[in-house]
């Protein structure tokens, strides 16, 4: 891409979303679209699938297959659209159709037609991590998911906690500069290297520090969360 890509977490929920192409790459984008809980995922594909693991994936309640390319039509009311055909000429077709009506669209065989790149994505206990190679080697990227996989698990701890604390904090109503001056020190304390540990007395002590005394009483469940 001549410029950079900016990057965001779109949520899918309740929405449509449409893959052209049910073939190896289109069968995983699918897959990835299914985990985000869509309203519905439409796919097109001239054939349907033969093989045990297509047939799986037509089942779920919120796929729907249409044994044809799709159309202009069929494309307004998406918000996330994959070109994953194995045709070029197609692909080329489906993304600049989305580029006229002002979707979100990846196209898998040239970056560089749609609007959107997938990048590797890493999950753990709700905690996400992408990496991006801009579209210059998607191989690459995939092949560094397992790194940020095992980059992500101890920190997911801390996420679990700040995560149950926020609305505590959020809570007493208390002012802005208060509330993050209180999140930015837990982020900045060696909390997260104390979680990984088990060390909980040493977590106690930095929450109790940190923390105004009307949430003290809160702190065993906290680390009980997590523990």
């Amino acid at each position: 891409m001549d410029a950079p890509a900016y990057p965001l977490f779109l949520s899918l929920r309740d929405c449509a979303c449409l893959v052209a192409g049910f073939g190896g790459v289109g069968r995983r984008k699918v897959s990835g679209l299914l985990a985000c809980a869509p309203a519905v995922v439409h796919i097109f594909d001239l054939r349907e699938p033969e093989d045990d693991e297509g047939r799986a994936l037509l089942r779920h309640k919120a796929v729907r297959f249409h044994a044809r390319a799709c159309e202009e039509e069929d494309l307004r009311a998406c918000r996330l659209v994959f070109a994953a055909t194995g045709s070029r000429s197609e692909n080329a077709r489906i993304a600049a159709l989305c580029a006229r009506l002002g979707l979100f669209c990846n196209c898998a065989d040239a970056p560089e037609e749609g609007s959107v790149i997938v990048p590797a994505v890493a999950r753990i206990d709700g905690l996400t991590a992408a990496l991006s190679t801009g579209g210059a080697s998607p191989a690459l990227a995939r092949r560094w998911r397992g790194e940020l996989e095992a980059w992500l698990a101890p920190r997911a701890r801390m996420t679990r906690l700040m995560g149950r604390l926020r609305p505590l904090v959020l809570a007493l109503g208390r002012d802005t500069g208060q509330n993050t001056s209180i999140f930015r020190t837990l982020a900045a304390s060696p909390l997260q290297e104390y979680l990984e540990r088990g060390d909980l007395a040493a977590c106690r002590a930095i929450l109790e520090q940190t923390l105004p005394p009307v949430l003290h009483d809160r702190i065993t469940e906290l680390l009980n969360a997590v523990a």
